[in-house]
């Protein structure tokens, strides 16, 4: 499952993005691949990963493959293999959230819907080379689930939010309610019998299974037996009276007289720590030769198989990098060949019906990058904090990416030594500060004196000192300041005078490394003069107190900016004393990430929700610099420069690391 995100002070991307849902301006195509791209345009190969969401497999020809990766929790891109996985290329990006409703017709199969969180269904008939909304009489809500008529192909369900199910029997051309006998409430999954196609079985969000056997005409609860929740519904395609469910805390239940009646079938699955209830069932697939065999994958406990019709089941997890399991899919021609779709780990395949699994991601390139770091002694390195899978390093510039260490928790900052590279830090949840001195192929947990551990404690900015390494400082949301003089062995709280605790941003005077300043979300800008032992706000100037990122010129210290949520950069020219907004230019005011050029210091960079901006006179103009990123969502969250060649840009994105070569220097 994802990781539960804490609130940093910002409004929800949804809420900012408004209109720009609308599909008309949200399908890109394609996309640029690094060998494609020249100068001045941002290219990426990785990390690869992401969020799976859905998958679906071709039955006429299963080597081809879509899946939905989820960006930020508010939208998708549609990704395309035809070699069983082996690579992937993007065919729609920017797409509303996908919740896990992908559907191939299965006489046609080069058409596909695409059903998304505020923006309905989407239909290809070209195999996702083009996409079109297929809407009307649909409400604007989030669609869960497609579901086909496998006997006759036009005639489609859709699962949405409440009210429930609709169904088109044009092929998406226009939709009507078929809700008669639902609740109120969503439908998430839909499972109609393929010998019997107007016998249909709809799970919902909260009142268990219900069943139809006039086309969705009306529909009867199915539930004697079966818990009011649910998390998944698979059908028999052999005999389809045969019916399982997941729940999301009672484990799996199977039913063998069409619903009537539902009996637990949980033997081996796996339970929560600590506790009588099962891991959520999140997906189940059955093998369509020898339906007695099936998979059921769960929310922490990995892949789970059973041999009997669920009698019993024994984990197969071996290869799989993470225990989280969105979808499932089986081979329809070759059985022992499996996909799952993970948690920010991209897609798995198994060839022998589950023993084991390896990672088939290439140019899946959906990996959220939070923090990028690079090696001032040798540029070309330089590493990746992601959500959910820790550490990532290229040594070549972002051409090919490691997943180091590994670490399977969210990096929400980085910081290296700029005197032993090889020596660097990750901030993450739990308020864990982790230290590697091996390029991170190895990491410690170094808390001593930091939060006692809790899952609010995410430690969102780290910086060394320029001159004594051995000493950082790290901002923590919800705890302020802390200072470690050891290498991050043992850390002590500074937070006098610091008003406000939720601290986004860390920034030191390269000369004087005791002039701090620490931009929080609510209380402004802070500054230290005397390495953190007492702090007083500067603040005057600026318009808003909602600071989450910030940059000193490395020539002149005096001169530093600050980036405002949904308030553009502001400068100040006599340390911080007071600030000047600078945003001529800047369209979209939502910053995330400061960077200079240091060795042109009035030439900036600014990160935002819509993309990068470039400054080359201080920040009093602006131009967006965006060409290449993915569009219409081109969110970057951290940018790093090449110390040797600032020309050279890197931006952690919801898409990977982006690196751009400029062709002249500003």
């Amino acid at each position: 499952m994802d990781a539960p995100m804490k609130s940093i002070g910002a409004k929800t991307i949804a809420s900012r993005l408004g209109t720009a849902l609308v599909l008309s301006a949200l399908v890109w195509l394609g996309g640029l691949s690094r060998a494609e791209a020249g100068v001045d345009v941002w290219t990426t190969n990785g990390p690869e990963g992401g969020s799976i969401r859905a998958l679906a497999i071709d039955p006429q020809s299963p080597a081809t493959l879509y899946v939905a990766v989820q960006g930020d929790r508010v939208y998708s891109d549609l990704y395309k293999s035809t070699d069983g996985g082996s690579s992937w290329q993007a065919i729609a990006r920017g797409l509303p959230r996908n919740y896990g409703a992908l559907a191939i017709d299965p006489q046609t199969t080069t058409t596909v819907y695409a059903g998304t969180w505020g923006g309905g269904i989407l239909k290809s008939t070209d195999g996702g080379a083009s996409w079109n909304a297929v809407n009307t009489g649909l409400p604007a809500a989030c669609v869960y689930t497609v579901a086909i008529d496998p006997r006759t192909p036009t005639t489609l369900y859709a699962g949405i939010c409440s009210p429930g199910v609709f169904k088109s029997t044009d092929g998406g051309g226009t939709w009507s309610a078929v809700n008669t006998g639902l609740p109120a409430t969503s439908v998430e999954t839909i499972a109609i019998d393929p010998q019997t196609p107007t016998t249909l079985y709809a799970g919902t969000s909260s009142y268990g299974v219900f069943k139809s056997t006039d086309g969705g005409g009306s529909w009867t609860a199915a539930n004697t037996g079966l818990p009011a929740t649910y998390g998944a519904l698979a059908i028999d395609p052999q005999t389809p009276t045969t019916l399982y469910a997941g729940t999301s805390s009672q484990g799996l239940f199977k039913s063998t007289d069409g619903g009537v009646s539902w009996a637990a079938a949980n033997t081996g699955l796996p339970q929560r720590e600590g506790s009588s209830s099962y891991r959520e069932v999140l997906s189940v697939a059955i093998d369509p030769q020898t339906p007695s065999t099936l998979y059921a994958g769960t929310s922490g406990g990995g892949v789970f198989k059973s041999t009997d019709g669920g009698g019993t089941w024994g984990a197969v997890n071996t290869g799989l990098t993470t225990t989280s399991v969105y979808t499932l899919a089986v081979d329809p021609r070759t059985p022992a060949t499996i996909y799952t779709g993970m948690s920010y780990h991209g897609v798995f395949k198994s060839t022998d019906g589950g023993a084991g699994w390896s990672a088939v991601n290439t140019g899946l390139t959906q990996s959220q990058v939070n923090a990028v770091v690079i090696d001032p002694q040798t540029p070309a390195t330089l590493y990746a904090g992601t959500t959910d899978m820790g550490v990532f390093r290229s040594t070549d510039g972002g051409g090919g990416w490691v997943n180091v260490g590994p670490i399977t928790k969210t990096i929400f900052s980085l910081a290296i030594d700029p005197r032993t590279p090889t020596t660097l830090y990750a901030g993450t949840t739990f308020g864990d500060v982790l230290r590697s001195t091996d390029a991170g192929d190895t990491w410690t947990v170094g808390n001593h004196g930091l939060p006692s551990p809790d899952y609010s404690d995410l430690i969102l900015a780290l910086i060394v000192d320029p001159q004594t390494p051995a000493t950082l400082y790290a901002g923590a949301y919800g705890r302020g300041v802390f200072k470690s003089i050891d290498g991050g062995d043992s850390w002590t709280e500074i937070n006098i005078g610091l008003a406000n605790s939720q601290v986004n941003a860390l920034a030191i005077d390269p000369q004087t490394p005791t002039i701090l300043y620490a931009g929080t979300y609510g209380g402004g800008v802070f500054k230290s003069t005397d390495g953190g032992a007492g702090w007083s706000a500067v603040n005057t100037g600026l318009s808003r107190l909602a600071v989450v990122a910030l940059a000193i010129d490395p020539q002149t210290p005096s001169t530093l900016y600050a980036g405002i949520d949904a308030g553009g950069v502001f400068k100040s020219t006599d340390g911080g004393e007071s600030w000047n907004a600078v945003n001529t230019g800047l369209t979209y005011p939502y910053v995330t990430a400061l960077a200079i050029d240091p060795q042109r210091p009035s030439t900036l960079y600014a990160a935002s929700y819509y993309g990068v901006f470039k400054s080359a006179d201080g920040g009093e103009s602006w131009s967006a610099l965006n060409t290449g990123l993915p569009n219409p969502y081109p969110y970057a969250k951290a940018l790093a420069i090449d110390p040797q060649t600032p020309t050279r840009l890197y931006a952690g994105t919801l898409a990977g690391v982006f690196d751009l070569q400029q062709t002249t220097a500003p």
